[in-house]
């Protein structure tokens, strides 16, 4: 058997028994030049792509950023000095493009270095609003698309932290906005606050309660007061001149929708008691309808706190819920009720039962339609032509039906019923266009519905426009993009009786830009010319391999050669592999190749990409199908299905001739981290791993993690084999982990990382830890990110391309 021999000449002290006081490094300036670049606008169009607003947004928050004070509680993550979530990524800057004439312009009287939020464009996109964030809070913005200029309509008065902040009037005379309620109380300090006794929760009805592990939850009385003092809003409208009227006094309102006609808004507002085990979703509820007046129109429910549900991914909440208006009319409300008792282990006919209601709600609800799946929503057309979804997780079923709303008792016709992880077989969107209300509607085209899809298949990923025949229920395509150098995504439908679409074209080496295309002429006119920040990597080889399990099961990656690599010579090099495990239940679905050569290289901050340009094989975005057929579920076997998934990944591409496999890393983010430790705890293949903000000890998860349903307790083999801490023991080849502090993600509590490295220490394996102060479960600030790379950089050198081995 091997000997390991670790170099005693380490690149960075790994002392494996102390702390290390190290200030944020940067990682190597092949690295460098990759990561800090600045990035080419977004860009946001209306719907005949006449207009259109660029937006700019630096890559990454400063440290200094994230220092700043932070709230959390119920879920929510607050700046309490400027009322909007503190983990807002801000654009820095906007401009207006012309898109036919490819003119692009300066917007004039725009805040100096704004912090730009909840950009909203009015309902005949005329105008646009915003929110700039300044050291003392909220102020609400506006441009004129015309004039090209902006003007600040109030001060720091607008309230961000929760649910809808702002909402157009449909005749753009006026934008709905939360505000700061006048005579606020001060928030509580909590800092080294004398206690005044303990916290105590109860469930002396001993009802179950199998809630996921949320963080960020309210922990005392001084959470609850705050918690409602920063939720709590006025409502005003406010004109395009600034002049702003109270439309409602002061609640913890959350969503706000306005009827299509501009005479109705629907508000939720949460309501006492609160929870210490949910988050605020599941407070007490109101839904409301008022007039444009304020006066109380209608209430749809009063729901409790939602503190209990029955077990599984199906089961949801009794009473009304998933509340909107119908967009095809001028004010009716929409809402679904669970006809099982919201108990998805229950054998019914049918799952669920959509209701209507018109204004002025003076009648009693009617039934529209009900499903035997679970309901996931309605494409509304006209009168007798609507859309409508459902779905069962647990068979991954998604069904789409069209049904004539005016015939609710009449059988809908099935378009569609699949696998909804089979991308092969997916038909498509269907194609939309705007109604006299300024609502996003079915289109309709002599008796033909429209349908655009990605066209993944067998061959490449080839965009499609379908039509769907109302009368034959027959559908036939009537453009699909032919085989070329570019990968084409389809953005928008702009006319559908003239062909013309708004379309994205890219390569490997070419940035995404957008173009217009008539797919019935057949021309293609390109709109932008973002150019390629990345040009270190931007001749580098990149393909898509296929290969396959040792149980025939088909598998793929993306492999990239390091720069400048000579494909004639076959030197072997170090490789890093980059995955994250899904759960299928079925074979065909887990075979199916969505990656593409002709994608752009895009070295995002947690990509493994940036390591071409410092002599590794890259295998990024390996394909880790966990497989579970019928009653079988995915987890029962995973360490098995792990370890032969990395074993073929790394037999493909040592076949190819281009790695040496004894200097192969892996690595993973979240549960790609879980997959990283599992790896290395059960099979050699591997020289170290990196695993990032993930969790490693499943019984600290108890009621469910990923897509496992079962708790623990019914499944207490399944949690102890899948856990990693449970087999520190085994672990013997060195594992980078690396943990944002303020990780908010259900169930990889810091703690999961923390608890590990402790193991691992215990039990002598190579191991190092990493906490990222004030970071997320995905890391922002431009000082943690460059210190990660270089982290992963230094690792990597020393336990992989300098690895030694003795025989």
């Amino acid at each position: 058997m091997k000997k390991i021999i670790l170099l005693v000449c380490a690149l960075l002290p790994m002392l494996s028994m102390s702390q290390i006081d190290l200030n944020y490094q940067k990682p190597h300036e092949n690295i460098l030049e990759l990561a800090d670049v600045p990035m080419p606008p977004s860009m946001s169009t209306s719907p005949d792509a006449d207009k259109a607003l660029l937006i700019y947004r630096n890559q990454y928050k400063t440290i200094q950023d994230l220092a700043e004070e932070e709230l959390r509680l119920a879920g929510l993550r607050i700046n309490p000095k400027t009322n909007i979530s503190s983990r807002t990524r801000f654009y820095v800057n906007l401009k207006l493009f012309d898109p036919l004439q490819k003119l692009e312009s300066d917007i004039k009287n725009l805040p100096s270095n704004p912090k730009i939020s909840n950009i909203n464009w009015s309902p005949d996109y005329n105008y646009i609003a915003f929110t700039n964030t300044t050291d003392a809070g909220n102020e609400l913005w506006v441009i004129d698309y015309e004039e090209k200029t902006a003007s600040q309509l109030t001060s720091t008065i607008v309230n961000g932290n929760m649910g809808t902040t702002l909402a157009w009037l449909p005749d753009e005379s006026a934008i709905m906005v939360k505000t700061l309620p006048a005579n606020r109380p001060d928030l509580i300090n909590t800092d080294n606050k004398v206690p005044t006794g303990p916290t105590v929760s109860v469930n002396e009805a001993g009802v179950e309660a199998q809630n996921r592990t949320y963080q960020d939850l309210l922990k005392n009385n001084d959470d609850e007061f705050n918690f409602e003092v920063l939720a709590t809003s006025e409502i005003h409208k406010v004109d395009l001149e600034g002049n702003k009227s109270l439309w409602k006094p002061a609640a913890m309102y959350g969503r706000m929708s306005i009827s299509p006609d501009g005479h109705y808004v629907m508000i939720s507002e949460i309501k006492k008691p609160f929870s210490y085990i949910v988050t605020y979703g599941r407070f007490p509820t109101s839904h409301r309808v008022y007039e444009l007046d304020g006066d109380l129109a209608y209430t749809i429910a009063d729901l409790p706190l939602m503190e209990e549900m029955p077990k599984g991914f199906m089961s949801t909440r009794t009473g009304p819920r998933r509340m909107s208006w119908r967009d095809d009319q001028p004010a009716t409300l929409v809402w679904v009720e669970a006809l099982d008792g919201g108990d998805a282990n229950k054998e019914v006919d049918f799952r669920d039962e959509v209701f209507q209601l018109k204004a002025p709600f003076k009648g009693e609800k009617k039934a529209l339609a009900r499903t035997r799946l679970r309901y996931s929503g309605i494409d509304w057309g006209n009168r007798t032509t609507a859309v409508i979804y459902e779905y069962w997780w647990n068979t991954r079923t998604s069904k789409t039906s069209i049904f004539n709303p005016s015939k609710p008792k009449a059988d809908p016709v099935v378009f569609n019923e699949r696998n909804y992880q089979n991308t092969y077989d997916d038909p498509g969107d269907f194609v939309k266009t705007k109604n006299k209300w300024n609502q996003s509607v079915l289109q309709i085209l002599d008796n033909n519905l429209i349908l655009t899809g990605a066209g993944y298949s067998d061959e490449g990923k080839f965009p499609f426009v379908d039509y769907y025949n109302l009368k034959t229920n027959k559908t036939r395509r009537v453009f699909q993009v032919e085989e070329s150098d570019k990968l084409e995504s389809f953005v928008k439908m702009i006319d559908a009786e003239k062909g013309l679409m708004l379309t994205r074209l890219e390569s490997s080496n070419d940035y995404p830009n957008y173009y217009i295309r008539n797919y019935k002429k057949g021309s293609l006119e390109q709109i932008t010319d973002f150019k390629n920040p990345f040009k270190a990597i931007q001749n580098v080889h990149k393909e898509v391999i296929t290969y396959k399990r040792d149980d025939g099961l088909e598998l793929s990656a993306t492999l990239y050669l390091p720069v400048g690599y000579d494909m004639d010579s076959k030197e072997k090099k170090p490789m890093i592999m980059w995955a994250y495990p899904r759960e299928f239940k079925d074979k065909n679905s887990a075979s199916q190749v969505t990656s593409n050569s002709k994608e752009f290289t895009y070295p995002y901050y947690g990509s493994p990409i940036y390591w071409v340009n410092r002599g590794y094989v890259v295998l990024d975005d390996a394909a880790f199908p966990i497989i579970g057929v019928g009653d079988e579920q995915p987890n029962d076997t995973f360490k098995t299905q792990l370890v032969a998934n990395a074993k073929a990944a790394i037999d493909a591409v040592d076949e190819l001739g281009y790695i040496d496999r004894n200097k192969v890393a892996v690595g993973g983010h979240s549960y790609g981290a879980f997959m990283t430790a599992n790896l290395l705890s059960h099979s050699d293949l591997f020289a170290a791993g990196i695993a990032r903000s993930g969790a490693y000890n499943r019984t600290l998860t108890p009621f469910g993690f990923q897509s496992e349903e079962r708790n623990y307790w019914e499944a207490p083999e399944v949690y102890n084999t899948m856990s990693p801490f449970m087999n520190a023991h085994k672990m013997k080849t060195p594992l980078l982990l690396i943990h944002g502090q303020a990780d908010n993600n259900s169930g990889t509590y810091p703690m999961q990382s923390e608890r590990y490295f402790n193991a691992l220490k215990g039990l002598g394996a190579p191991a190092r830890l990493v906490m990222l102060p004030k970071e997320s479960h995905g890391y922002a600030a431009k000082e943690s990110i460059m210190h990660m790379l270089w982290e992963q950089d230094q690792w990597l050198e020393k336990y992989v391309k300098n690895r030694e081995i003795e025989e």
